[in-house]
């Protein structure tokens, strides 16, 4: 490994990245694909094991009860034959179900073939998740090298529960997500929701915002970008609400494709009601977009309000429409807003991240490098 954090050659990193991958695009799986391409592009050697391929045969997806049996079986097979060629494993971790089908049983094969494991954990609903199962949780971390989680607000959390982790930011890319010249004088705002049609999401405040909004801003508009379950739901309360000539649904929008929409956008709103570290966030700052968010999870640990982003309370349709009236009309808040992001989004570089996350993979290997060494 040279001074850049790179390696090559024969003694290349080997890494079993363990997650998931689009589609369908969202935070995780974008930042998992993230991470392989620029891990490779580093000269480490990534093999990926992911938790959503496609399944095989095609037809057993369509059948409820067995298609997790289809989709489990080779995942497990694949951990098992990778942890024997890799260095160590790299499990993306979230809340719920997938922590007890996916991450714990990649942190269990690690364990028993003597590979080095770290939890990069990231789900918004952490705190609920550990209340209801922490001795199981706690049970699996114990054989986990390093813990990793995105944000502060995680950090805490873990905390609570007698948990140890460490911070290594997500990652966002600066030469995808780049900024386009703020639009002068006050605007008919055309805002942007970039979350999934899920109910934690919580769209429907968002679109019950819009009407509140072209009271004061006739011409307002807003794209919503995302698929999920409740689209027919929310294209139905925007007929209601006489918005169906104004509010267009994109449906589902690679990682490609989301720069294009940030740019073309004067404001983003985050209307979730649970949250760690939003990448539509972090990416819409990187855009210059100003942001008006929900003041929920974690993202106030990476947002100051007034200062990088509004923050309003959740399920306030009122507040919402307000606050993004002021960054149409008031465009000197507007331009601070854009510059405090720009400057703000520095810290989520593959540049910065980097050392930090090859730091981690380095100080787990290298002690059990130095144990076999002197094992007879």
């Amino acid at each position: 490994m040279d001074g850049s954090g790179q390696s090559s050659g024969p003694g290349a990193l080997r890494l079993g990245l363990v997650g998931p991958l689009p589609p369908p695009s969202g935070g995780m799986p974008n930042q998992t694909l993230q991470l392989q391409v620029l891990l490779r592009n580093e000269g480490v050697e990534v093999e990926m094991v992911r938790m959503n391929a496609p399944y095989k045969p095609e037809w057993a997806g369509r059948i409820k009860g067995v298609r997790a049996l289809f989709r489990l079986v080779p995942y497990l097979a694949h951990l098992w034959s990778a942890a024997g060629r890799v260095d160590v494993f790299h499990v993306m971790a979230n809340s719920g179900w997938s922590w007890h089908l996916f991450a714990a049983p990649a942190i269990w094969i690690g364990h028993l073939r003597g590979t080095p494991v770290v939890v990069n954990y990231r789900g918004g609903e952490a705190e609920s998740f550990f209340r209801k199962a922490q001795k199981v949780v706690g049970f699996s971390l114990k054989r986990v090298d390093r813990t990793i989680v995105p944000s502060g607000f995680l950090q805490d959390v873990f905390g609570r529960f007698g948990f140890v982790c460490e911070i290594v930011p997500n990652i966002v890319n600066l030469e995808r997500f780049n900024p386009v010249p703020l639009r002068a004088g006050a605007i008919e705002p055309h805002i942007l929701i970039a979350r999934n049609l899920e109910p934690i999401y919580d769209n429907a405040t968002a679109i019950r915002a819009l009407p509140l909004v072209r009271e004061r801003c006739p011409q307002a508009r807003m794209t919503v970008a995302g698929s999920g379950p409740l689209r027919a739901e929310l294209e139905q309360l925007a007929a209601e609400l006489g918005l169906k000539d104004v509010v267009t649904f994109t449906g589902r929008v690679d990682n490609a494709g989301m720069a294009a929409l940030y740019q073309a956008a004067d404001v983003m709103v985050n209307p979730t009601l649970i949250d760690n570290t939003p990448n539509s966030v972090l990416e819409s700052l990187a855009c210059g977009v100003p942001v008006v968010s929900t003041r929920v999870g974690g993202v106030p640990y990476i947002v100051q309000d007034g200062e990088t982003a509004l923050l309003v309370p959740p399920q306030d349709p009122r507040a919402m429409a307000d606050a993004i009236v002021r960054v149409a009309q008031d465009r000197a808040l507007a331009a601070r807003l854009r510059e405090n992001g720009l400057r703000h989004v520095q810290q989520f570089t593959w540049t910065n991240v980097k050392p930090r996350l090859l730091g981690v993979y380095h100080s787990v290997i290298r002690p059990r490098a130095a144990k076999a060494a002197t094992t007879p």
